[in-house]
């Protein structure tokens, strides 16, 4: 069975003024959208392959065939990568005392935690995503990959991303990343990001 488009889990306009309409559409349908066709397309060599989640391909991409690999880990990258971003905004949500008290123990203070991944996002070169994650010890780490490449790759858990492609604010930003980085903080799923640190 083929990999399908997941939904957004909000309008196309809920996000705005920090997200517009427009940008959510394209995003979603065309770029999401294509990196799920593109995954299915390189996958019909191996149809076993499909009976696997893209988080265990992921994972696993030492098992995946030579001659399909760095397609499984682009595609399935944007694909499980914009899965877990859009379950990560939502409009109006402030984060609670325990989230902040969590972050502060791995980075000082709440407000640290914020600055040093903004930074991060900020500095990074082209194409990637900036990621907090819990590491095999537990640990919380910020970092940068580039392109669609995943942490579940190097066997890290997800716990926060923000995508950095142009695509994902162009339209509205154009090239004043800053401002777009700035704007996230006002949409991010701070109940979704304290299950997964959970």
């Amino acid at each position: 069975m083929s990999f399908q488009l997941n939904p957004l889990p909000f309008a196309y306009n809920a996000l705005e003024p920090f997200i517009d309409e427009k940008t959510m559409r394209l995003h979603h349908d065309k770029h999401h959208q294509s990196y799920v066709d593109k995954l299915n397309l390189a996958l019909e060599k191996y149809p076993k392959l499909f009976d696997q989640s893209v988080e265990s391909l992921l994972s696993n991409l030492e098992n995946i065939p030579t001659d399909i690999r760095k397609a499984v880990q682009n595609h399935g990258g944007g694909v499980t990568n914009h899965n877990l971003f859009w379950q990560l905004l939502s409009p109006s949500q402030q984060p609670s005392e325990n989230i902040k008290q969590t972050l502060s123990n791995h980075f000082d203070s709440f407000e640290n935690f914020k600055t040093q991944f903004s930074q991060m996002a900020v500095s990074h070169f082209g194409s990637g995503w900036t990621w907090l994650v819990k590491d095999k010890e537990n640990k919380l780490k910020i970092y940068s990959l580039p392109n669609q490449d995943s942490p579940l790759s190097i066997g890290d858990t997800p716990i926060l991303t923000l995508d950095l492609w142009e695509h994902a604010y162009y339209l509205k930003y154009q090239n004043r990343r800053v401002e777009y980085v700035e704007a996230f903080w006002s949409i991010v799923n701070w109940e979704k990001i304290e299950r997964l640190l959970d």
